[in-house]
């Protein structure tokens, strides 16, 4: 798959990057409060989740960039389709 560019990284991906960076703040500020694990745990959840959705956005946005590069060469986008599907299994 070919690399995408620092410049396609659109505002609404840097502004999902920026919420989840705001969630980790508030788990470690709930930490520091002595707040329950239940708690804790469940917004490390809420923000591992919003960390995979933010994954499979790029993923998809890179993808679709791709493709419609191949298209315009008139080549196969069949291994590109296979890369992001790699790129999202080892996300995980």
């Amino acid at each position: 798959m070919e690399e995408i560019k620092m410049d396609q990284y659109n505002q609404e991906t840097k502004n999902r990057l920026k919420r989840i960076e705001g969630q980790i703040r508030g788990v470690l500020k709930m930490m520091e409060d002595e707040k329950e694990c239940k708690d804790v745990i469940t917004q490390l959840s809420a923000a591992r989740s919003a960390m995979d959705r933010a994954i499979g956005y790029i993923v998809a946005k890179n993808l679709e960039t791709c493709i419609r590069t191949s298209n315009e060469k008139g080549d196969s986008a069949e291994q590109l389709i296979n890369d992001a599907v790699q790129m999202i299994v080892k996300s995980r």
